[in-house]
Order: structure tokens, then C-alpha cells, then sequence
């Protein structure tokens, strides 16, 4: 069993009890939510698409921590200038285990 969902314009493949990196929520440790928007669910041979969420099919997660990604290094480099500037940035992430799907 499994389920498409959509989260901070981004689509997760999830199924219960897997763990996944998503962008920073402010939810505390411990803390389970609901996904907002469940774009397809299935379950064997019952498969279910959204037009464009399904209503009756719910996913709950439990965060599990926050983390931050690895360092990206951005360079810019001008020729002949004698200019150059490195930037660097980290995306700040929530990790999130999925607790049950429940479809009705």
C-alpha cells in the first residue's frame, strides 16, 4: 500500500512506516500532522487518482527530527575582472516518519 502525496509544491511516493526528508516544518519532535493533499492511493489492486486530491484518503506522519542538508557552494567567477564571489547554502529539512494511510 502506498500513496502519492503533495507537500511545499513537492510530490512524495510514501507507504507506512517509511521515513523521508522534506523542506522545514515548525512542528516540535514527537508531533504528528496530516498531509494536506493525497494525489493517488493504492492498495493492491485498488488504485485511487485525485482530480486533483482525494478527499476520503488521509496520511499521517510523525516528525522525527530536523536536519540540515549538505552544503551547496555556489561560485561566480568573472573573467579578466579579477572578481569572484563563493556563496554557500544549506537547506534546513524535517524528517518525517509515516504512521498509517487510512482510506475510507
Amino acid at each position: 500500500m502506498y500513496a502519492v502525496v503533495k507537500d511545499g509544491g513537492k510530490q512524495y511516493k510514501v507507504s507506512e512506516g517509511m521515513s523521508l526528508l522534506m523542506d522545514r516544518r515548525d512542528l516540535a519532535v514527537g508531533q504528528t500532522f496530516e498531509f494536506p493533499a493525497v494525489l493517488l492511493f493504492s492498495r493492491d489492486k485498488d488504485v485511487r487518482v485525485g482530480t486533483p486530491t482525494l478527499s476520503n484518503v488521509k496520511v499521517v506522519g510523525e516528525v522525527m527530527g530536523q536536519e540540515m542538508a549538505k552544503k551547496v557552494i555556489g561560485i561566480r567567477y568573472r573573467a579578466k575582472k579579477s572578481s569572484r564571489r563563493k556563496r554557500g547554502f544549506r537547506a534546513k529539512l524535517t524528517r518525517v516518519r509515516i504512521k498509517e494511510i487510512v482510506a475510507s
